[in-house]
């Protein structure tokens, strides 16, 4: 047991025991959950090549996805590239290369998706100093993108429209209303490259305010065939002074087919022919004034009113309790009295009975009285012809 000491410090101790250390060791160098030196883009429905790093020795390599030795449709080159055959979306993940002694060599995660298509681009102008362009992609990518988006009019340098990614539209602030022409370019990036589109439109014609706001529609007292109808200009366009509107107001009884309009440059409006009685459906809408080619815009939402109407219905009173008054005995107040009311049945039963009897016996004494007659009759008649016969019967 002294000894021991003097045997581990001795230098070949030392290097056994400094060998079985660095070799026993795990390797700093595996790659954990999700961890990758870096992202690498391939197309879908392609051939895709993942290198092993940078090294050009050609040593044999052992390829893992996701820390799984199964991979997908595969070839492994001479210098230990890995290529994926017609790939789809079951491919993508954490590729990892090893060397013969499972050392990780390098590792890289793979997204797959398409490059950018043409956009399809369309704009609203909702006034004179805001245009808000939009875009659908023509080509789902499945990556993610990044846009650069401007406009300019005509021979006006390009001015920067804002971008919303996640909206994917742009706004421009102040824009070259003047111009005849604009052109909006928008650039879409993507890990497997880039596609600019070009969209020329006329501000002019774009223009459609946005609906009137706080529309208000109702009946005016005593008059029974007209609509009291208000709105605010809409808080979007703010020059409202400068370039004034045109507000087109629609109405019809609910149910009809057939609207009535009218046109007016400002709130309120008196609608004098509505048909009194009925609900009536009301709308507003607006337009620049001044530029004819703008457009109008949305109806308000539908309003259903109904006109003032005179109301002659009595309001129902409840009954006094017989407790609360004293009624005098000559009081011709009629009473709630079951037992008289049966009294008064009855009798009318008994009225209909005898008049029954009374009208039966006449229609029985009538028949009789006929009958009586015609046997009298009968009776003479044959009287007469005995006579007959015994007077043929004697002779002459």
């Amino acid at each position: 047991m002294e000894q021991m000491p003097g045997l581990l410090s001795s230098p070949v101790c030392l290097t056994v025991i400094w060998f079985l250390s660095w070799s026993l060791r795990p390797s700093r160098a595996q790659i954990q959950t999700d961890e990758v030196s870096g992202v690498q883009y391939g197309r879908l429905e392609s051939n895709v090549t993942l290198a092993c790093g940078k090294s050009q020795t050609r040593i044999p390599v052992v390829w893992h996805l996701n820390q799984s030795s199964a991979l997908p449709w595969h070839k492994v080159t001479s210098d230990g590239s890995l290529v994926l055959l017609h790939t789809d979306h079951s491919a993508q993940g954490n590729y990892s290369c090893y060397d013969s002694q499972g050392l990780l060599l390098h590792s890289v995660k793979l997204v797959l998706g398409h490059p950018p298509g043409l956009l399809s681009i369309s704009c609203q102008v909702p006034n004179h100093t805001h245009v808000r362009c939009s875009w659908v992609d023509s080509v789902k990518t499945f990556l993610p993108a990044k846009y650069n988006a401007s406009l300019r009019g005509n021979g006006q340098e390009w001015r920067l429209c804002i971008v919303d990614i996640t909206r994917k539209h742009c706004d421009v602030y102040h824009p070259p209303f003047w111009e005849t022409i604009h052109t909006l370019r928008v650039t879409e990036t993507n890990g497997l490259g880039s596609k600019t589109t070009y969209g020329r439109f006329k501000l002019h014609e774009l223009l459609k305010p946005d609906p009137p706001e706080s529309v208000l529609v109702k009946g005016l007292e005593g008059y029974s065939k007209r609509l009291f109808v208000s709105w605010n200009v809409p808080s979007s366009w703010p020059l409202h002074d400068a370039f004034p509107l045109v507000f087109h107001i629609r109405y019809r009884p609910q149910g009809s087919m057939y609207w009535s309009e009218i046109f007016s440059e400002v709130s309120p409006v008196i609608i004098s022919d509505a048909l009194a009685g009925h609900p009536h459906q009301v709308q507003v809408r607006a337009r620049d004034e001044v530029n004819s080619d703008s457009q109008w815009s949305e109806w308000s939402p539908l309003l259903l009113v109904r006109p003032w109407e005179v109301h002659t219905t009595p309001e129902p009173t409840e009954e006094p309790l017989l407790d609360d008054y004293s009624f005098p005995e000559t009081s011709t107040a009629k009473s709630h009295n079951p037992a008289a009311e049966d009294e008064g049945n009855l009798g009318l039963v008994i009225l209909l009975v005898l008049f029954s009897v009374v009208i039966l016996t006449t229609v029985l004494s009538l028949i009789f009285v006929v009958w009586v007659r015609q046997r009298r009759r009968d009776h003479l008649a044959i009287q007469e012809l005995a006579s007959m016969v015994k007077m043929k019967s004697m002779p002459i």
